[in-house]
């Protein structure tokens, strides 16, 4: 920017205290933060007794942020940038420890990233601990060439990639920005390793002009700075010296520069937990009942308020046409053609471990002498709904992990079926996307597996362990197939995508029911007073629970 035009002066009245969340925090808070919007209830409680102990290393220059969610308090982060030989440590801690649905769900994750003295990242290690255990990965660079190890329930398992270009993590991308020199209208690509999806992601960048903020009752000059992550434009406020000013989320998460003291106070509002009940339902437009999920056979859903492009919605049992996807109850699915891409759904993936010998062997109890596929496969959701102890979970879910915890939600419950799906000779695969529960659409995850039927014959069959359905009924609406590393692209559709039920089509015999009484008398009319049953909450992006067979 010229000297000679002066910067102009946009003032912020929301904040008193400048916000300095490092961007590192807008990948990961993004996804944890999906996470916590799509539960049905969360408040904060008090840090564990060993809370002073994990941050001891952090001295008094240190940058303690308070983490808000729509202007209310979700947990708290603390970073610190240390000198070492040849460049620098790059240093930082976060928790938010939730109470769930009534149990106790912290979550402590912590990052080191080491760099050269231009910020290129050479190694880094990451751990995220949901309470019940971290999972911890680190990682080395050697030019393109990347190790990484991921250590979790005891057992450690390394992979090597080649990348295409340097990757970078987000704890260091405003150093890096300021150290090429920040200049209006600029515009970079980087890719960026996600650590939470072990995987590559560009990040695209537009610089903007110099702005003066108002923080903490003082002018300060900072580049206005747009990053596009994963479908999310996040913009920050970026001094010449890499120091973030201010950032602001389209989630609604941000974080403001406090006291130590103050960053650990963790209490959430009435008010802020509505707002996440509010943010994980889409309650549909209803053109036709659907009463019970259960029961439909084929369902036709409009699709509004978002871009499409990029989801995969054509399956076995739905067909995108325009804006309108057409759903069909997988029970009606019958053997086609042999997908010759299958056997590739067999082999272990990060945090699909279904070559571990515990896996093997737990699934080999599963299935027990059965022979044929559709029976094992069964087996299998049943055994895992059993298992698992329903409860919500921020947690990057490897399904050895869950296998030892017996805990989790959707994403946990899918990540074991998976695994010990392969382990049986199943190939399988994730789905993401959308599932009903009471009338409301929630974010989702359900396994899908192949069943052989006679030679070069099969099927895809969508199963949900989480819900004990088999198959998965009609309402459950693919968007994506895969795991984490797909799942940052359903963020962009939170509180934005709209949908319209065009028509529901029932099983026979299962109309709804209308009670009630005759009377003489209009004026008499009054409502009647039924006692309804209720079922216990599942725990997971579609709350709250409900079963089927």
């Amino acid at each position: 920017m010229p000297e000679s035009v002066p910067p102009r002066v946009r003032r912020f009245g929301a904040l008193p205290r400048r916000l300095t969340r490092p961007l590192s925090y807008v990948a990961l808070a993004a996804w944890v933060g999906c996470m916590a919007v799509l539960l049905q209830r969360a408040y904060l409680q008090a840090s564990p007794a060993n809370l002073a102990t994990d941050l001891a290393r952090y001295g008094t220059e240190a940058e303690w942020r308070g983490v808000y969610y729509r202007g209310e308090k979700v947990g708290f982060t603390v970073g610190q940038i240390v000198p070492v030989d040849g460049g620098f440590e790059l240093q930082e801690d976060g928790r938010l420890q939730m109470s769930l649905l009534g149990a106790t769900t912290p979550a402590a994750i912590r990052t080191t990233a080491r760099v050269d003295q231009t910020f290129q990242l050479r190694s880094f290690d990451f751990s995220l601990d949901p309470g019940t255990g971290p999972l911890a990965l680190s990682g080395t660079v050697d030019g393109l060439t990347l190790t990484v190890t991921i250590r979790s329930a005891g057992s450690e398992r390394t992979e090597t990639r080649t990348l295409k270009e340097p990757p970078a993590l987000m704890l260091n991308m405003a150093r890096r920005l300021a150290s090429a020199g920040l200049k209006a209208g600029a515009t970079h690509e980087l890719m960026v390793f996600d650590p939470a999806t072990l995987s590559n992601q560009p990040v695209k960048i537009r610089v903007h002009d110099r702005e003066v903020v108002a923080a903490s009752g003082r002018p300060l000059p900072a580049f206005k700075v747009d990053l596009a992550y994963s479908g999310l434009t996040t913009t920050a406020w970026i001094t010449d010296t890499g120091a973030i000013v201010r950032e602001e989320s389209p989630l609604g998460l941000m974080s403001v520069r406090e006291t130590p003291e103050q960053a650990q106070q963790m209490a959430v509002s009435a008010r802020v937990r509505s707002d996440m009940l509010q943010a994980a339902a889409i309650v549909p437009t209803l053109r036709v009942p659907v009463t019970e999920p259960t029961d439909v056979v084929r369902l036709k859903v409009e699709f509004s308020g978002v871009d499409l492009a990029g989801f995969d919605f054509a399956g076995a049992t739905q067909r995108m046409t325009g804006a309108v996807l057409d759903a069909r109850d997988p029970r009606t699915l019958t053997a086609g053609p042999a997908d010759p891409d299958r056997l590739r759904y067999l082999a272990p993936e990060t945090l699909i471990e279904s070559d571990d010998p515990e896996i093997v062997e737990q699934a080999r109890r599963i299935v027990g002498t059965a022979t044929d596929a559709r029976t094992k496969a069964e087996r299998l959701v049943r055994e895992v709904n059993a298992m698992l102890d329903k409860k919500p979970t921020v947690s990057l879910p490897s399904a050895k992990e869950v296998l030892r915890t017996k805990v989790g939600d959707c994403n946990e419950h899918t990540a074991l079926y998976v695994a010990l799906a392969r382990a049986a000779g199943l190939p399988a695969r994730i789905n993401v996307g959308l599932a009903m529960v009471r009338g409301a659409f929630y974010y989702h995850a359900w396994p899908e597996v192949w069943i052989d039927d006679g030679p070069s014959r099969g099927y895809w069959l969508p199963v949900d362990p989480t819900f004990n359905q088999f198959p998965a009924d009609a309402t459950h609406l693919r968007l994506l197939q895969g795991g984490l590393d797909k799942q940052t692209a359903i963020l962009p559709l939170i509180g934005q995508l709209k949908l319209t039920v065009l028509e529901a089509e029932m099983l026979p015999n299962t109309s709804p029911v209308v009670v009630g009484r005759e009377i003489a008398d209009a004026a008499d009319a009054r409502p009647l007073s039924l006692a309804l049953p209720t079922r216990q909450p599942c725990g997971c992006w579609a709350l709250p629970c409900r079963g089927g067979s």
